[in-house]
């Protein structure tokens, strides 16, 4: 009991929706059912061709990762499409078998349509990745046409299978998701707390403390971000502000984080009493108001904005616990569930990012296509894949880079531990099959997290069924290696050379809609719209900031200049200031319910100036050079001075990204 209370706690510190969790269950249980109907079928007597088997597992790992579609009615007309699309590539590999100069350039023309069918939306996507890996299935066990009527039983049954566990066993609930992540952010506010506690008993805080706190604050975002996801949303993205329930969940989940983010930072300035933190632990707003007001707080300025910042966590807190407790109680039945958006006219041309992916990913299958055939005839498939699977979800060279590099060190890895496991065990189901579906769940668990890791636990999967079946080899592990380090390379090298997609230009575009969240926020705030609008942006320059921390990732990279992680580091700090910093003069903004003057609205049109004047530089900032003593900020008040404070720090990070300009 105290072993799985202790898996529990872990996996809702980690997937606090426990999102991930229900994917990776869904992936293997689909896996497990559909092997397990087809061994059923053929120990009735009725012998299966592998085809049927291969087409199940494929089939049911991709219907459970590439179908996105919302409604479990849509979901099943992508897998039943799929499935047919599925069939016919297989049925045009088994044709062209003994015509081989032609049916591996059929697989570069499967793999262009695949790809092009993205311009189609979720659907699009989920039945390119249906064929993809449906011809790659056939060319690799080479059925003949003579396997494909009894072959078909193995893809029927994992749409089947696959649709029942998604709708039925493992079902999504948008309402479940968004209170269980509630819950969570209320838990990692309670882990802040606690944190602080150690610090304010301390009365001070080391370089470890700040990082471990930076990191309870990012684990926080992490889950904000989830809960907004779940917010039901129009079409266009934005929550209109006529929609109260949905409102007034956002402007609570927006209270919270940023009262966290304001108790943290004044806290590493000026711990406060350990009294009060411990009363809000205790949950005790009337004593923490009271140690707040008393003459020892009051009188130290540093130390009383710490405990209003704290005061106001509490609050916000409170506030966030009544929403919880409403949607215990009614499941959050005030709100409406999000409506579908319109279907997008497809766009075929050059401009379209998805077509210029769809003719690198071609490209650069066809070099590891070539590059492959000439060290294996029979197993270049392997190379063809990591060549295709590198662009899924990558946005710049940079990103493709760093997939390739990922997946090489994972298939490495989990080649060596696969072996070592492989020989260990040797081909006993009893041992082999539950560590391969265990492997199968955690690569799929991690794979949102990290796709080396995915990779590892793939690897591991295929050394053990080649244990099973009796054909594992150092020979073949190695040569698995080689072609797989083949399509990671030519995957590389086409995305330099190919419609490359400089890590520059994506970061100059990502730092584009930044500049431009924050010049919408200034101008809300200065022409003085109402409190959810404004709000709304602030959180979506929120989102804008970590588009900008993705992109700047592999500038990040171990292979890249060694001083630049540095100068990488110091420029996205000063960026998350900015967005803090804009975030609390948008709520105090709020606060005040007036237009900006005098002071504040002179700072304000100041701001707006500093943000058009350097917006056109963008990534030019991450190149400067900086004094590292020049990093550090002084203690400045959020709440004795209202927006004004807040305005002028935006000026002041705003000069620190370009300070030959300032």
């Amino acid at each position: 009991m105290r072993f799985a209370t202790k898996i529990r706690d872990w996996l809702l510190a980690n997937d606090p929706a426990l999102s991930r969790f229900r994917m990776a269950g869904r992936v293997t249980l689909t896996v497990v059912a559909t092997v397990a109907c087809l061994a059923a079928i053929h120990l009735a007597g009725l012998a299966l061709p592998s085809i049927a088997y291969g087409l199940a597992i494929i089939l049911s790992i991709e219907g459970g990762v590439a179908v996105r579609d919302r409604l479990p009615a849509e979901q099943l007309k992508t897998r039943l499409i799929g499935g047919v699309v599925s069939l016919l590539c297989v049925g045009l590999a088994a044709a062209l078998e003994d015509w081989r100069y032609i049916s591996d350039p059929m697989f570069l023309v499967v793999i262009l349509c695949a790809t092009v069918g993205r311009v189609y939306g979720p659907r699009g996507f989920a039945v390119g990745m249906f064929a993809f890996t449906s011809y790659f299935m056939g060319a690799y066990l080479r059925p003949g046409l003579a396997d494909l009527p009894l072959g078909a039983i193995g893809p029927a049954l994992a749409v089947v299978t696959g649709h029942l566990v998604r709708t039925y066993v493992l079902p999504d609930d948008w309402r479940r998701d968004l209170l269980q992540s509630l819950v969570a952010i209320q838990g990692r506010v309670g882990d802040i707390l606690m944190r602080l506690a150690v610090l304010s008993g301390a009365r001070s805080s080391t370089d470890a403390d700040r990082r471990e706190l930076r990191q309870l604050e990012e684990r926080l975002k992490d889950v904000v971000l989830m809960a907004e996801g779940f917010l039901p949303r129009p079409p266009e993205g934005s929550i209109e502000p006529e929609n109260e329930p949905v409102t007034g969940l956002a402007m609570t989940i927006f209270d919270v984080h940023l009262a966290a983010e304001s108790a943290i930072v004044l806290s590493l300035e000026a711990p406060p009493p350990f009294v009060l933190v411990h009363a809000l632990i205790e949950e005790d707003l009337d004593m923490a108001e009271k140690i707040a007001a008393s003459p020892a707080v009051a009188g130290d300025e540093r130390v009383s904005e710490s405990a209003r910042a704290l005061v106001w966590l509490q609050k916000a807190r409170m506030a966030l616990t009544d929403a919880i407790e409403e949607g215990r109680r009614n499941r959050f039945e005030t709100i409406d569930g999000a409506v579908p958006p319109p279907a997008a006219k497809p766009d075929f041309s050059l401009g379209n990012p998805q077509i210029r992916a769809a003719i690198q990913i071609t490209v650069a299958s066809a070099v590891a296509m070539g590059f492959g055939l000439m060290l294996s005839r029979d197993r270049w498939f392997w190379a063809v894949l990591t060549a295709f699977l590198i662009f899924t979800n990558t946005k710049s060279r940079g990103d493709a880079a760093i997939r390739a590099l990922q997946r090489s060190i994972g298939t490495l890895a989990g080649i060596a531990s696969g072996l070592v496991l492989a020989t260990l065990i040797g081909p006993q189901p009893v041992l082999s099959v539950p560590l391969v579906a265990l492997c199968i769940f955690l690569g799929f668990y991690f794979l949102q997290v990290s796709y080396a890791a995915m990779t590892f636990f793939i690897s591991i999967v295929l050394c053990l069924i080649y244990g099973l079946i009796g054909s594992l080899t150092l020979d073949l592990l190695w040569l698995r290696i080689e072609e797989t380090l083949i399509g990671a390379i030519a995957g590389t090298v086409v995305a330099f050379l190919v419609f490359p997609a400089p890590t520059r230009s994506t970061l100059d575009q990502a730092l584009g809609r930044w500049f431009d969240g924050l010049r919408q926020l200034l101008a809300a705030v200065e022409e003085g719209k109402g409190g959810f609008e404004v709000i709304e942006l602030s959180r979506k320059l929120d989102a804008a900031y970590r588009e900008v921390t993705v992109a700047a990732r592999p500038l990040g990279t171990s292979w890249s200049v060694v001083t630049r992680p540095g100068q990488v580091r110091q420029t996205l700090a000063i960026f998350l200031g900015a967005t803090y910093w804009a975030r609390i003069f948008a709520h105090n903004a709020v606060q005040a319910g007036r237009k900006p003057e005098g002071e504040v609205l002179a700072s304000l049109e100041e701001a707006l100036r500093t943000v058009d004047a350097l917006a056109p530089r963008g990534s030019e900032c991450f190149s400067v050079k900086r004094d590292l003593g020049s990093a550090a900020g002084r203690h400045l008040p959020i709440f004795k001075h209202g927006t004004r404070i807040g305005v002028e720090m935006i000026g002041s990070m705003l000069s620190r990204l370009y300070p030959a300009a300032a």
